[in-house]
């Protein structure tokens, strides 16, 4: 972990973050004809910046270069009075795997989430994701919620 710095994202940022949201999409399939439109990777780096968007983004960062990233969100419950955080995307470069780079970015949503007054973090991750698993299961405990969906 020398060396690695956990920071807000910046607009200087752009060139070494957009490789690293690119190979998440690609990670869950979303590559080729199935690719995120650019609008929308366009608006959602513009939403990291906009003081009245719940979305916020950082990146890991070692020896001036960009390894990984985490992208959260806060957003209100009818289950709690405080804002919930959904950790949306979570990625490191192959290189920067198993070296805990993700581990620190958890954490550091977990330190904002607590600074916004939010009592709780979660997300959601693909069943075959069996390394990200191994690490969720140290850092988060397992809901046992299984999630649908209908596109529309």
């Amino acid at each position: 972990m020398a060396g690695l710095t956990i920071r807000e994202i910046t607009r200087e940022d752009h060139t070494a973050w957009r490789p690293l949201f690119d190979g998440y999409n690609a990670f869950y399939g979303r590559e080729g004809q199935t690719a995120l439109a650019e609008e929308i990777v366009a608006t959602t780096w513009d939403r990291f910046f906009d003081p009245h968007e719940p979305v916020h983004a950082l990146v890991a960062e070692r020896d001036g270069q960009l390894i990984g990233l985490v992208h959260y969100l806060f957003h209100r419950s009818t289950t709690a009075i405080e804002l919930t955080c959904y950790l949306q995307d979570l990625f490191t470069s192959a290189e920067a795997r198993g070296g805990g780079v993700g581990k620190a970015l958890i954490d550091a949503v977990y330190a904002r989430a607590a600074a916004a007054g939010s009592h709780r973090v979660y997300w959601l991750t693909h069943e075959t994701n069996a390394t990200a698993r191994r690490l969720y299961d140290h850092v988060a405990d397992n809901s046992g919620f299984i999630v649908y969906r209908k596109a529309i």
